[in-house]
């Protein structure tokens, strides 16, 4: 982790869906255009520099099942992932253990605007949302080659930027 890194500002929401369930939405705009951005979603030699999971296999063909390894969990926890959808470079729809996972990806000018929507129980939706912006920071940065290290599992939660970002995302969501 760069000694140097703080989050920007909060800046998901929470929208609530049918039954118990909610939902936590992130919009993001990355410099790097969709094609760039598709293969850091998909590939796994990508997704070990910034995702707090690993995969076992590419997660860009429909249908394909493939193992997701969440990083720094107490001990191995192994998820069996569907993808549901895999149209490049525009969508990608997947199961991430009980959340729903959806990525959307839409040309900005030389970059892309970036849309995550994942199904995640009320009670860690500030947790959830300071993780996510924090691991799409790490995206930004190793995509531009200035590389800060990717931040996920219990070390994380020790960072200050990270207890501020919960923080605030509690303020918002409470």
């Amino acid at each position: 982790m760069s000694e140097n890194y703080m989050p920007g500002p909060a800046y998901a929401q929470a929208e609530k869906i049918p039954g118990d369930s909610w939902r936590l939405v992130l919009i993001r705009n990355l410099r790097h255009a969709p094609d760039k951005v598709w293969k850091a979603l998909t590939q796994p030699e990508h997704l070990r520099e910034w995702a707090p999971f690993e995969a076992d296999a590419g997660m860009d063909k429909a249908g394909a099942t493939i193992k997701l390894t969440t990083v720094g969990a107490p001990g191995p926890h192994i998820t069996e992932t569907k993808i549901v959808r895999a149209d490049a470079p525009r969508t990608l729809e997947y199961t991430w253990g009980a959340n729903e996972m959806r990525w959307e990806l839409e040309a900005a000018g030389a970059g892309t605007k970036l849309a995550l929507w994942t199904s995640i129980d009320k009670r860690y939706i500030a947790m959830g949302a300071a993780g996510w912006q924090i691991c799409l920071d790490v995206l930004d940065h190793w995509l531009a080659g200035t590389p800060i290290g990717r931040m996920a599992g219990p070390e994380t939660m020790k960072f200050e930027g990270w207890q501020r970002l919960n923080a605030e995302y509690a303020k918002l969501f409470s």
